[in-house]
C-alpha cells in the first residue's frame, strides 16, 4: 500500500486537489474489480483542520503536517492568484515537504504548484515543468532550477512536475503507471478521456515576447521583429539598427529574453502564423509567405519544432473555419 498525501495549501486550485484524489480512488476501484488489492491510501494533508479556499469551498484535511505520518508520495496542487503571495502564505509547509522527501517520499507538483516545490530548494539544479504562461516568472524567481519550456512531465531524483492546467493529468497517469502498470494507466486514461501519449504543451502556448526588462536597445529590436513579420531579418541588420556590435547585441538579447535572436524571430513568426491558421481561410503556403518564409520544408520544420505539431494539424485543432488548403501535410 502506498501512502499518498495530497497537500491542501492556501490559495489552492480546488480542481487540482480533487482530481488526484478522484484518480487514485479510481485506480483502487479498478484494481479491486480485477481481483487485486487497492494500492493507494490517500489523505488530504494541511496546516489546519479547515482550510478555506474561497467563499464557496473549504477543505477539512484528514491529517495535519505536525502529525508523524510517513508518506510515499506527496502531491502539491496548483496555486491561484499572485505566486509570491501564495508561496509566502504556505512557507510553513516547506520543512514538512523537505522532511518527507529526505525520508524517501516522492514529491509531485501540479502546474504552478511548481512555485511551491521550488521554494523548498529541492529543485535546485534539477529539471522542472510548469504552466507555459508562467515560464518567465518562474525562471526569474528560481534561476537555479532547470525549467523545461514546453514539457508536460519532468522527473528527476524522486521529484516530478507537470505543465499547465489539465496537463497534470499526464503526470497523474505517469505516476499510476509507475506504481501499478501500463495496462492500468491506459485504462485510467480511457476512463478520464486523457491522451496518455501527450508530451508537450507547445501547441497550447501563446508567445507574447519577453519584454519584462530594461534594455531599451533590445526592446527596440524586439518591436521591430514583431512589426515586420513578412521581412527576412538578419542578426547583423538588427545589431546595426540599434547601434550595437553583433556579439554585444546577441549576448544582451539572450540575457534578457532567454532566446537567441534567431530563436526569437522564429517564435514571433510562428505565433503570427498560428493566428492566421486560427482566424483566416488562407492556405498554409500563403501564410508561410506572409510571415517571411519561402521554403515550405523549412517552414514546416520550424513550425513543428516550436508549436509541437504541423501547420495543418494546428489548423485542424484550433480553427473554426473550413480548411482551405491541402499543402504541407
Amino acid at each position: 500500500m502506498k501512502n499518498v498525501a495530497i497537500l491542501v495549501p492556501e490559495y489552492s486550485v480546488i480542481q487540482s486537489i480533487a482530481d488526484p484524489h478522484y484518480c487514485f480512488r479510481a485506480v483502487n476501484r479498478f484494481l479491486k474489480r480485477a481481483g487485486k488489492p487497492p494500492i493507494f491510501n490517500i489523505s488530504f494533508v494541511g496546516l489546519e483542520k479547515e482550510i478555506r479556499l474561497s467563499e464557496i469551498f473549504s477543505v477539512h484535511p484528514d491529517k495535519q503536517v505536525h502529525e508523524s505520518a510517513k508518506f510515499n508520495l506527496i502531491i502539491i496542487p496548483a496555486l491561484s492568484g499572485d505566486m509570491s503571495t501564495a508561496v509566502e502564505a504556505n512557507k510553513k509547509l516547506f520543512p514538512w515537504i523537505i522532511k518527507q522527501y529526505n525520508n524517501g517520499a516522492e514529491v509531485a507538483s501540479l502546474c504552478v504548484g511548481a512555485f511551491l516545490l521550488a521554494s523548498t530548494g529541492l529543485l535546485n539544479g534539477k529539471k522542472c515543468s510548469t504552466h507555459w504562461r508562467f515560464i518567465n516568472e518562474f525562471r526569474q524567481k528560481f534561476p537555479e532550477v532547470n525549467i523545461q519550456d514546453g514539457t508536460i512531465v519532468t522527473e528527476e531524483d524522486r521529484l516530478y512536475s507537470s505543465g499547465g492546467a489539465n496537463s497534470y493529468w499526464n503526470l497523474l497517469l505517469h505516476l499510476v503507471e509507475k506504481y501499478t502498470d501500463r495496462e492500468t494507466a491506459i485504462l485510467i486514461s480511457k476512463y478520464f478521456a486523457v491522451d496518455i501519449g501527450r508530451t508537450s504543451q507547445s501547441p497550447f502556448s501563446i508567445f507574447s515576447g519577453q519584454k519584462n526588462h530594461n534594455d531599451e536597445a533590445i526592446k527596440e529590436a524586439q518591436e521591430f521583429i514583431e512589426k515586420n513579420l513578412n521581412e527576412k531579418i538578419t542578426v547583423e541588420f538588427l545589431a546595426e539598427k540599434v547601434a550595437l556590435g553583433r556579439r554585444s547585441f546577441e549576448r544582451r538579447f539572450k540575457k534578457v529574453t532567454n532566446n537567441s535572436v534567431m530563436e526569437y524571430i522564429h517564435r514571433v513568426k510562428v505565433e503570427g502564423a498560428k493566428r492566421s491558421l486560427e482566424n483566416t481561410r488562407k492556405n498554409v503556403n500563403e501564410i508561410m509567405f506572409d510571415v517571411g518564409y519561402t521554403d515550405t520544408k523549412a517552414f514546416r520544420t520550424i513550425f513543428k519544432k516550436i508549436a509541437g505539431i504541423t501547420p495543418l494539424a494546428y489548423r485542424s485543432k484550433y480553427s473554426s473555419r473550413p480548411r482551405a488548403d491541402r499543402q504541407l501535410p
